[in-house]
């Protein structure tokens, strides 16, 4: 009998954890971006994708978080930041001609944006739908629009 397993392969995954390896060896401290403990190995990135929209002024952040529900995630506004993170903890168990199959999934995350200055936290919309999270701001409050300034 044969077995077939499905892998998926991101290639860009790579290249999201040597960037990250490579700024947190910068901004954090020797021991922590040193740590290969297996908490490090349990780090989940979850997809986004970013919408600006020009009509409303507005950018929306679209982050898949399949299996989630809204009270498994935590968004806080801090200092201009926007900080999306919660944990995975899920498991999945069918039977499938005959075999069992167990499926895990579990794991920390934590998505960080700059959010553009002047956006109060109020501002701030989020919404959860079938595992995805759509979190929308404005792009420009009104106090950093250009005015025209005539010269007298």
């Amino acid at each position: 009998m044969s077995s077939v397993t499905r892998f998926y392969y991101d290639p860009f995954a790579e290249f999201d954890r040597l960037f990250d390896d490579a700024f947190s060896a910068r901004f954090l401290p020797s021991s922590a971006a040193t740590d290969t403990s297996s908490d490090r190995q349990a780090l989940v990135r979850p997809r986004m994708d970013l919408y600006e929209n020009k009509d409303t002024n507005t950018v929306t952040a679209a982050f898949e978080l399949p299996g989630l529900k809204s009270e498994d995630v935590s968004i806080e506004v801090h200092q201009n930041r926007l900080v999306v993170s919660g944990e995975f903890n899920t498991t999945e168990s069918r039977e499938e001609s005959g075999y069992a199959v167990r499926e895990r999934r579990q794991g920390k995350f934590s998505r960080t944006l700059q959010l553009p200055s002047g956006v109060k936290h109020e501002d701030v919309r989020a919404k959860m739908e079938n595992g995805l999270l759509t979190v929308t701001f404005p792009k420009d409050s009104p106090e950093q629009k250009p005015r025209h300034i005539t010269v007298s």
